[in-house]
């Protein structure tokens, strides 16, 4: 990716406060771009904004819960009152599930996983796809999952809610690709963040999933950023409603 590549562009990260997110909003940053980083943990979120500004970058943390329709009509007018323009969206904020038996699943996990997996990007697109219009096009990459690509054992609702996220993401992609906003999907297998960390938490656990990949380990959060920046940039300018797998090989199985 070439540095300044995204020069005087503005860009808003959902779940932008660690790991992807986070590595994501870093990398548009040096690349040039205005990053407006969104998430619910103000403290963390303060602490990127730090690290771009001191590495020469312009960003802002905006206190985000993307399930509330209202904190994200509120995000997209703050970043358009701030900048003027948003022309990139990488909406990245997500949960993951405790691993359980599919007649043991709750209610409550339901609804929460779907509400921030799906109600979220749903929302985020709502909102930010009027105002790439009104900048004049841009490029909306979700974040997804390979749970969205194949089926997994013990975490049902998960596995769902990726893979409505890559509905959410052709369908948005076939309605606006004419008007000159292209809409893509990440699909990250494990990745080295405090999610995966939380989930493999044995020695023994994390070599079991290096071993699902051919590629030999997990992958690292700033892998899946240069694959969101590939996606933004002029260089994918023909690709539109595709998901692409970041996985070392794993849905290739």
């Amino acid at each position: 990716m070439k540095m300044k590549n995204f020069e005087a562009k503005v860009a808003i990260v959902t779940g932008g406060t660690s790991g992807i997110g986070e590595a994501t909003a870093l990398a548009f940053a040096q690349a040039g771009a205005k990053i407006v980083v969104a998430g619910r943990r103000e403290k963390e979120g303060e602490g990127v904004i730090s690290r771009i500004k001191r590495s020469g970058g312009e960003a802002s943390f905006i206190k985000t819960d993307v399930s509330k329709e209202a904190d994200v009509k509120s995000l997209v007018e703050k970043t358009l009152s701030r900048y003027g323009y948003l022309h990139f969206a990488f909406n990245n904020a997500g949960v993951e599930e405790v691993m359980t038996s599919f007649p043991d699943q709750t209610e409550e996990n339901f609804d929460k996983i779907m509400t921030i997996n799906v109600k979220g990007v749903w929302l985020s697109m709502k909102y930010e796809i009027p105002a790439m219009l009104k900048s004049g096009g841009g490029a909306i990459v979700n974040t997804a999952s390979v749970a969205g690509l194949i089926g997994m054992a013990t975490v049902p609702v998960y596995v769902a809610s990726k893979h409505a996220v890559n509905g959410l993401t052709k369908s948005a992609a076939l309605e606006f690709s004419k008007q000159g906003i292209r809409v893509n999907a990440v699909a990250p297998a494990a990745i080295e963040t405090r999610m995966y960390r939380d989930f493999a938490t044995t020695e023994e656990t994390q070599k079991y999933f290096a071993s699902l990949h051919p590629i030999g380990r997990i992958g690292q959060p700033a892998e899946v950023a240069a694959a969101v920046l590939y996606l933004c940039s002029p260089e994918a300018s023909f690709i539109t409603g595709h998901v692409l797998p970041v996985d070392g090989g794993f849905t290739a199985q």
